[in-house]
């Protein structure tokens, strides 16, 4: 049983940056693909970025025109997210996933852990 919780959520003006915690507890952080999602009220959850910590290989989705960086530690068992220029459509709850293997993907469905979500508000 892996355990994610989320932090680093607020609210930002349009142009601004955050930058989101995952912490994962429970059993080991290796081995497991680590992703972000995002829900917009009346939205599907949408695909952001994942990590392989261990491989330190990422994929993005192709709308953040490199806007966002995620990384990870496996020391501290810690993903990250840095998300600059943000802007009104980035508006959601971001949620941590923790999918097993090594398979990068943007499927909600291939991820076994998830967090509460944490909000992120940008104002225009």
């Amino acid at each position: 049983q892996v355990h994610l919780v989320e932090s680093g959520g607020g609210l930002v003006q349009a142009g601004g940056s955050l930058r989101l915690f995952c912490t994962a507890s429970g059993r080991a952080f290796s081995g497991y693909d680590m992703a972000w999602f995002r829900q917009s009220p009346g939205q599907e959850r949408e695909f952001v970025a994942t990590i392989n910590p261990t491989a330190q290989v990422t994929r993005y989705a192709d709308f953040l025109n490199g806007r966002f960086t995620i990384s990870g530690d496996n020391a501290k068992n810690t993903v990250y997210l840095q998300m600059n220029n943000l802007k009104p459509e980035d508006t959601a709850v971001y949620y941590c996933a923790a999918g097993a293997g090594f398979r990068l993907s943007r499927n909600a469905v291939d991820y076994d852990y998830w967090g509460q979500g944490t909000p992120v508000t940008v104002s225009s």
